[in-house]
């Protein structure tokens, strides 16, 4: 992985990490000294986050279209003109996937997102190194110890 892919993972994991913060302190309050919750907003599952490489524009966001959140990535390779098919990235059935994010440089595409159920909150990433043809494998962030992307998958 060269110097300016590894710093654009680290940007996306940190933004990501504060976002998340940020939203959990702006969706409390406090009320004589206790805290509650205020009620989901539906405006939060809207966001589609952009990322843009030379002619090459790509959009990420997650959906419920299968009973459970997925994240979806749609691209162009013609400055929005058109774009290509969507892809589910990532493709879980048992878990949700959640806060989506994506950085974008020269041919190389990170995209980041939460697995989410009752026991587990996990940081997860995938990394095209060809525009958004092909997709590493789902790398889970959070094990210890190097972790490799290996082959491409789609």
């Amino acid at each position: 992985m060269n110097k300016n892919l590894t710093l654009s993972v680290i940007v996306v994991i940190v933004l990501s990490v504060v976002t998340k913060t940020m939203m959990v302190v702006t969706s409390s309050y406090a009320t004589d000294g206790i805290l509650k919750k205020k009620p989901t907003k539906i405006a939060e599952h809207l966001d589609a986050p952009i990322a843009t490489s030379g002619d090459n524009t790509y959009i990420a966001w997650w959906a419920n279209e299968t009973g459970n959140d997925e994240v979806m990535l749609r691209s162009s390779h013609d400055g929005g003109s058109t774009f290509s098919d969507k892809i589910n990235l990532s493709n879980t059935t048992d878990i949700n996937s959640q806060d989506v994010e994506i950085a974008a440089e020269g041919d190389n595409i990170v995209v980041t997102w939460w697995e989410r159920n009752a026991t587990s909150n996990e940081p997860v990433i995938r990394i095209s190194t060809d525009n958004g043809q092909t997709f590493g494998p789902l790398l889970k962030l959070a094990a210890n110890g190097t972790i490799s992307s290996g082959e491409q998958t789609q």
